[in-house]
């Protein structure tokens, strides 16, 4: 690991205006960076700590929809009892994210503006129809995820908050790797006010939507609509963990698991 410097800002706009200096990385979690740091994959001049801005952690209720700031880690969000009772399934996807270390470090923010192909949150913000809030603007879920490790976030721009609204079904499921624990395959199922939705995460070089599942569960919520529904392996991944026809077999077998514990 080369040396680098170090800033810890109080505010958000402190920290957009330290970001703006040349090879300097936001540092939230730090699950995904630090490693890669370690293994000489990243090499920042500068890290910017988000870690002490208040302003970034906190979950809410009200409105129609559950709001969780982007430094809140995937612990506090699993023993939130906020969210067991507004979206339980997102309460079950928080605990079920890595280890205990990497829980009690990792954030939601940080997860999805690094969007790792195999991350849990991504399932639930596309699943849910979540709204990525920035410094600078919200963003759907539907337009946020662009492809491998790509988002739409811009130069220097932080996700601030995360609002889900509130589904009346949602159901969560993982094939997870056992070392890493990562998702082999992972979908997230919702039914509420932007429909029937079904998001799967560690089956492509990004999450995605399977329409022929969310049509079928959308004329009737239930597991059994899931059977029979093919899903195409073409672009999915394929490696030592499971081929993509694997991977594409997974996918209804896990919305159906997901609907039947909504």
């Amino acid at each position: 690991m080369q040396t680098f410097a170090y800033q810890r800002p109080a505010t958000v706009a402190a920290a957009v205006k330290a970001a703006t200096a040349a090879e300097t990385k936001l540092l939230a979690g730090g699950q995904s960076l630090l490693p890669a740091m370690k293994l000489d994959l990243s090499a920042p001049a500068a890290l910017v700590d988000l870690g002490g801005i208040a302003e970034l952690r906190g979950i809410s209720v009200g409105g129609g929809k559950l709001t969780i700031g982007a430094m809140t880690t995937h612990a506090e969000v699993a023993a939130s009892a906020d969210v067991a009772k507004a979206i339980p399934a997102l309460a079950a996807l928080a605990a079920s994210v890595g280890d205990r270390q990497v829980r009690n470090r990792g954030t939601i923010g940080g997860s999805l503006a690094n969007n790792d192909p195999a991350a849990d949150y991504p399932a639930a913000v596309l699943g849910l129809s979540a709204t990525i809030q920035t410094n600078l603007r919200a963003i759907a879920a539907d337009d946020f995820f662009k492809g491998l490790y790509e988002t739409a976030l811009k130069e220097g721009e932080i996700i601030t908050s995360v609002s889900f609204p509130l589904a009346e079904r949602a159901g969560w499921q993982k094939f997870r790797q056992p070392a890493s624990r990562f998702a082999i395959v992972g979908v997230f199922a919702s039914k509420g006010p932007a429909g029937v939705r079904v998001a799967v995460t560690g089956a492509g070089p990004c999450v995605f939507r399977v329409k022929a599942l969310e049509d079928k569960l959308a004329a009737h919520w239930s597991a059994l609509s899931c059977e029979g529904v093919r899903v195409d392996p073409a672009g999915l991944n394929s490696d030592l963990h499971g081929a993509a026809d694997y991977r594409a077999a997974l996918i209804p077998v896990l919305a159906a698991r997901a609907v039947a514990g909504s």
